[in-house]
């Protein structure tokens, strides 16, 4: 393992790790998450992050291999918010053997950078309520807790 993790853009050429590791997100989830279909699923359009200019997908690499991932999408604000729109992080993935290593730390750090380039001064993300590790690391880079979504599942 190499300590010196490189950060880049993600390209057409990593699509196959980063299907993988999208799906390594969606098997993390599903037990969060009981409504997650069992059959394939898949959360992000990555070939349109990476076309459009108002969206980045970063990696970080150990030499030639990806080992973490992360976007950040200019999405727009509620319209009573002091913001017109923000910068929403997602598809946050740091292989199990480099975990505890800072990697998504500078994930986050690069996307900040990347929104704040972009003029947008507010950042979101969603985070399961169970995953406490995900929300120690994002307490770490300044995110707060701020709006608790619940559900109800009735029977028809």
């Amino acid at each position: 393992m190499n300590d010196q993790i490189t950060l880049r853009e993600a390209v057409k050429n990593d699509m196959d790790i980063l299907l993988q590791y999208e799906q390594e997100v969606v098997k993390a989830e599903r037990p969060m998450d009981l409504t997650i279909r069992k059959s394939d699923v898949h959360y992000y359009d990555l070939n349109a992050l990476m076309e459009n200019p108002r969206a980045t997908v970063m990696v970080a690499c150990d030499g030639d291999k990806i080992v973490a991932t992360g976007y950040a999408l200019e999405k727009p604000a509620r319209h009573y918010l002091d913001h017109k729109t923000f910068a929403y992080l997602g598809f946050m993935y740091t292989d199990p053997k480099y975990r505890g290593k800072g990697i998504n730390g500078k994930i986050v750090a690069a996307l900040q950078d990347w929104a704040l380039n972009m003029g947008l001064t507010e950042i979101r993300l969603h985070v399961y309520e169970e995953n406490e590790p995900a929300i120690k690391a994002y307490e770490k880079k300044g995110f707060k807790k701020h709006l608790i979504e619940m559900r109800l599942r009735t029977e028809c």
